[in-house]
């Protein structure tokens, strides 16, 4: 197994044609995902101040389901994510620093 993988033990599910608690949670994911895009859109376009604050409170919402829903996804052993090497992370860091000074120029 490769240590720098973070992940939980995966629960198996039933394979074949049959959808499965996998398949419904990632349907679920997917939808969640394109609700907050599509509302953080909304939100940059809303003109009216009333309409804003209720596209902000849905996008609130999405986003939490969003969340929860990956975490449950990622309990079950069905995501997993990898630790990032140090010097990945400096060199990442450096050239978005780099970005932003020429930005502020």
């Amino acid at each position: 197994m490769n240590k720098n993988k973070i992940c939980n033990p995966k629960t198996e599910v039933a394979s074949g044609v049959s959808l499965n608690d996998k398949d419904y949670m990632d349907n679920l994911l997917s939808t969640l995902k394109s609700l907050v895009k599509n509302h953080a859109i909304a939100l940059t376009e809303a003109s009216n101040e009333v309409l804003c604050q209720e596209y902000k409170e849905m996008f609130d919402l999405f986003l939490d389901l969003q969340r929860e829903t990956y975490e449950a996804m990622f309990r079950k052993g069905w995501y997993s994510i990898e630790k990032a090497e140090e010097k990945k992370i400096k060199e990442k860091y450096e050239m978005l620093d780099q970005e932003m000074t020429e930005l502020s120029e």
